[in-house]
């Protein structure tokens, strides 16, 4: 029984940081005025590389309260 509930909490947890994180990102694109989607596919460099440092750092700050 006690494995039963490892599994449920590692789901409940994954399902908890997948909303954090969307909220995250959603959060970003609502307070930076630059459309970086666009900006990528017009083959912008800088603005793929900030969004991925963007996606690292929430990624490290949701790991971070979900260990804590």
């Amino acid at each position: 029984m006690e494995i039963v509930q490892e599994i449920v909490a590692s789901i409940g947890w994954t399902i908890f940081a997948v909303i954090l994180f969307y909220g995250g990102t959603r959060l970003f694109d609502f307070l930076d005025p630059i459309d970086f989607q666009a900006e990528i596919r017009q083959g912008n460099v800088a603005a793929g590389v900030l969004l991925a440092a963007i996606v690292v750092s929430l990624s490290a700050i949701i790991i971070a309260v979900i260990v804590s």
